[in-house]
């Protein structure tokens, strides 16, 4: 199957994959593409928003319309790393006359892995995730066990109760490709989704595409060519953040104590890719790249103590980099 067969593909499964969605997903169009850009350009999600915005409900449903292996870790004070890697269990073997140790897997070994409320579990366990979020693997006993493939990771976050949380460190967030911001619904929206829950019938969504279809739809998103002024601007505006570099930006120097690292350049420009495919278009553009700059770059930068003081948000601080950096 030639290049734009397999284009021509991807388009159709995103397509099946939004009507799907939407039987039980109403509005939050923008959360569903990023989440889709996120799954097909082969990295991690984490999803931030208040209680009651359908978070694990979205997450839950995408699980159901893809054809994999799914786990749900509820993550808690007493969550220990062993509940999510898995242990070795002492087993005996009654016939042989021998004991041994055996592996048991734990729910990380998953194809879709759903992390619930990943920010109230101690900076330990948290950091259980780490080796399998970047390396797609797991080291227990010695020894060094693959996961499944494809391995997807979409984590959730609730940014208004602090209690009794633990912030994500920074090499960890830096793990996760896109961090999507979830707002309330258009007053419309609501009306419709309280229609919808609180009635007789409940739609179920259907599979679109298995593990195979996932990883073929990952290799057209990385074979998809990129002009190299879209190159250079991701990594432009990547080094921008970095305020005691000469190519900083003025906002970076203002309100920021530590920019983005290269992995950010990667994430905008697999998005881009990602982004254009799911729009029925073959390359990626700069505005591709401009409308990745947000779910990108909100999690890797570090705002400094006058940020914090004069209540400037991220998101505010991307606005004026964008402004600032030319295309």
């Amino acid at each position: 199957m030639d290049q734009s067969a397999r284009i021509d593909g991807l388009l159709r499964a995103s397509q099946d994959m939004r009507r799907e969605i939407g039987k039980v997903i109403i509005g939050q169009g923008r959360v569903v593409d990023e989440m889709l850009i996120g799954l097909f350009a082969g990295g991690h999600v984490l999803l931030e928003g208040v209680p009651g915005l359908a978070k694990t409900l979205l997450i839950g449903t995408l699980a159901q319309v893809l054809d994999l292996s799914f786990s749900r870790i509820q993550f808690t004070p007493d969550l220990m790393p062993g509940d999510i890697t898995g242990s070795e269990i002492l087993e005996e073997d009654k016939l042989a006359g021998r004991r041994g140790f055996r592996f048991v897997p734990g729910p990380v070994f998953a194809n879709l892995v759903l992390a619930d409320e990943i920010n109230r579990t101690p900076p330990k366990t948290q950091a259980a995730l780490l080796q399998a979020m970047q390396e797609h693997r797991v080291t227990a006993g010695g020894l060094t066990h693959d996961l499944p493939a494809p391995f997807f990771v979409l984590a959730t976050q609730n940014p208004i109760e602090q209690e009794g949380t633990y912030p994500l460190p920074e090499a960890q967030l830096d793990r996760f490709l896109l961090n999507i911001l979830i707002g309330y619904p258009e007053r419309d929206e609501e009306i419709a989704i309280v229609e919808a829950t609180t009635g007789a019938v409940t739609a179920t969504p259907e599979r679109v595409l298995d593990a195979a279809g996932v990883l073929d739809a990952r290799a057209v998103v990385h074979a998809a060519p990129a002009a190299q002024n879209v190159v250079r601007y991701a990594v432009a505006l990547a080094r921008a953040t970095r305020p005691d570099t000469p190519e900083s930006a003025s906002v970076a120097r203002e309100f920021l104590a530590w920019g983005a690292g290269p992995r950010a350049g990667q994430a905008m420009l697999l998005g881009a890719k990602a982004r254009a495919l799911l729009a029925g278009r073959p390359t990626a553009s700069l505005e591709d790249v401009r409308a990745l700059a947000h779910p990108v770059l909100r999690h890797r930068l570090v705002a400094n103590f006058h940020a914090e003081a004069e209540g400037v948000a991220k998101d505010r601080i991307i606005d004026r980099l964008l402004d600032e950096v030319p295309a």
